[in-house]
């Protein structure tokens, strides 16, 4: 049985927010779509050398640099989460987003889109959280190597907004494109960086 409370509050719970001319952006189906199974690559491809292994649950990147990425569906405006481990602090990846479908070619992600560095031991533009080589992170609240840590990335319009572990690190106004793939760097030999949980709620205006 219906609960005529429940439906009497349902309409004014979807109403969208509003404040001054600024728009909240909302969820358009209020739930999160895993973007990886836990168990293939399904929906995935690979650009590039190198590859990710699938180890424990969690994705493992080898060789490269080549870029893993979910070519399934592009994204508009967005939510990502993921949680990624790395062995050493030198270990070297990225989340990239927003960019055209790159073929065999990595390089299309970095030129095209943008980087959301993991690297505890580089500097500035180049650190953990930051957009790569345009703007750094304000701090790096990341745990010890061999501990997982949790990105959370929101990009709406030109507007990028970076958490690490719940800590907001970098508000970046953009001026590519407004759509495109979502992908992970697999840098080199030296950074068997993992990810897993990675899911997307799509945003809708």
């Amino acid at each position: 049985m219906r609960n005529p409370l429940s439906l009497f509050l349902l309409p004014a719970l979807l109403l969208p927010a509003c404040h001054g001319n600024t728009l909240d952006f909302t969820p358009d189906d209020g739930y999160w779509v895993p973007l990886w199974d836990g168990a293939t690559l399904d929906g995935w491809s690979m650009a590039g050398p190198g590859a990710f292994l699938i180890e424990d649950g969690a994705l493992r990147a080898t060789g490269g640099m080549g870029l893993l990425w979910y070519s399934a569906e592009s994204f508009r405006d967005f939510v990502l989460k993921l949680e990624w481990m790395v062995e050493e602090a030198e270990d070297n990846s990225g989340v990239f987003v927003r960019f055209p479908d790159p073929g065999d070619d990595p390089w299309v992600a970095v030129n095209q889109g943008y980087e959301i560095q993991i690297c505890d031991a580089a500097e500035d533009k180049h650190n953990t959280g930051s957009i790569y080589s345009f703007q750094g992170p304000t701090s790096i609240p990341t745990r010890p190597p061999g501990e997982w840590n949790e990105y959370t990335i929101t990009v709406v319009g030109q507007h990028y907004t970076v958490q690490i572990n719940g800590e907001t690190v970098n508000e970046f106004d953009g001026e590519r494109s407004r759509e495109g793939y979502i992908g992970l760097q697999n840098h080199d030999d030296g950074s068997p960086v993992r990810f897993r949980n990675i899911r997307v709620r799509r945003l809708a205006e």
